[in-house]
């Protein structure tokens, strides 16, 4: 089992992204990622929050300034400061991702 703890982020906003009208909400991302990180990881310890790119304080958060400038699409999600997904994040990529950094599924 995994001795560090992950910190997840998924970056999003109420509104839909001009790119992903078709996806999910940045919302409904965080919390299905949420729960199935949960299911997979049980036990693990697994640090995950949503950050809303319209509401400050995200203080000079560079994956903020990103999206704001459209150079990443949103929801993003960022494992340990990594991104690895945005517009519509894949369990896959992400589940890949953790089992590197030592967490074993279910």
């Amino acid at each position: 089992m995994s001795q560090q703890n992950v910190q997840i982020k998924v970056y999003g906003s109420e509104h839909p992204c001009p790119s992903c009208l078709h996806s999910p909400s940045s919302k409904e991302t965080f919390e299905w990622l949420k729960a199935a990180l949960t299911r997979k990881y049980p036990k693990q310890s697994i640090t995950i929050n949503y950050i809303d790119i319209e509401q400050p304080p995200f203080e000079n958060d560079p994956y903020v300034a990103s999206i704001q400038n459209g150079d990443i699409f949103y929801p993003a999600v960022v494992i340990n400061d990594v991104l690895v997904g945005e517009g519509n994040p894949q369990l896959k990529t992400i589940f890949a991702k953790l089992e590197k950094l030592g967490y074993i599924s279910k």
